[in-house]
């Protein structure tokens, strides 16, 4: 007679986030119910996927729920990103958050933190604002040398009038500000160069923008994270919200930042954010694949 298997069976799948529609945005894989996987497994799942983050979604004794993610080469990342939202997203897409009229708020556990998630039904699709945290500020980068270099670029491509510098609203992240859009495609990052600059600046990640002066409001943007073993990013909401806060305090912009990212990629993603000292981000996503994970 053959034994049953014990191994845990695992709803999981993935949702493109701040996407109008599928196979746009960025992806981001999702496990359920992940609280009696060891994170040994979680490290080891998120290299299955192979995606830009994988997030476990997990009980919590304080918030709704507890997540947290990693990514494909098992760095865990904290902050209210794209792989918050998409959780969230996910789980109203599947049900279980209920029968979503309206207006929804929810608390959720990332790290250390506790912080606000709201969800929004309109239109037949479900709309995530999150919290973030209050931004603070690192020093300005003075010598840009290295750092243009380390972006394949000259100094004269960064805009003089916001000197780079390091805003953090959950994950310390490097806003460097350049001339235009098509300077921020030119960009080609060396990750040996640009990770000596970050670990100089005590960043994380190296977030390359540009502001549109046709369109107040809103900006072009890509991201460059080598520190936790991502490369590019389509779509990241833990350095778009410190960069709405920070254009905000410099009265740069009003009260909300639209961010485009991803083009490059051909990962197009529109990021809404709130300014603010504690920013908010906001976006839909859409399931692509739900399925099952047998360990």
């Amino acid at each position: 007679m053959t034994s049953q298997s014990t191994n845990p069976v695992l709803t999981a799948g993935l949702i493109d986030v701040f996407a109008e529609t599928s196979l746009s945005g960025n992806p981001l894989a999702v496990v359920e119910d992940a609280d009696d996987l060891s994170e040994a497994q979680m490290r080891s799942i998120a290299r299955e996927f192979n995606q830009a983050e994988t997030t476990f979604i997990m009980k919590s004794d304080r918030a709704d729920f507890k997540l947290r993610s990693f990514t494909a080469a098992g760095a865990e990342v904290a902050g209210a990103g794209h792989n918050a939202l998409g959780a969230w997203l996910w789980l109203a897409e599947s049900g279980r958050l209920g029968q979503l009229h309206g207006t929804h708020r929810f608390r959720q556990e990332i790290g250390n933190e506790v912080l606000g998630v709201e969800l929004r039904a309109a239109d037949g699709r479900i709309f995530g604002h999150m919290s973030q945290s209050a931004l603070t500020l690192g020093p300005l980068l003075d010598d840009v040398v290295p750092l243009a270099a380390a972006l394949g670029l000259s100094p004269d491509d960064l805009d003089d009038n916001l000197a780079p510098r390091v805003a953090d609203t959950g994950v310390s992240h490097l806003l460097v500000c350049l001339r235009d859009a098509s300077t921020v495609d030119r960009a080609e990052p060396s990750a040996k160069v640009l990770l000596k600059v970050l670990a100089g600046a005590s960043a994380e990640g190296c977030y390359v923008y540009a502001l549109d002066p046709e369109r107040p409001g809103h900006a072009y943007a890509r991201f460059f994270n080598p520190t936790v073993g991502l490369w590019e990013d389509a779509a990241t909401g833990t350095a778009a919200g410190p960069l709405a806060a920070y254009l905000a305090s410099r009265g740069l912009i009003a009260d909300s930042l639209v961010v485009e990212q991803g083009t490059r990629m051909g990962r197009r993603s529109i990021i809404h954010v709130h300014s603010g000292l504690v920013p908010e981000i906001s976006g839909a996503g859409v399931v692509v694949m739900r399925g099952i994970i047998s360990l």
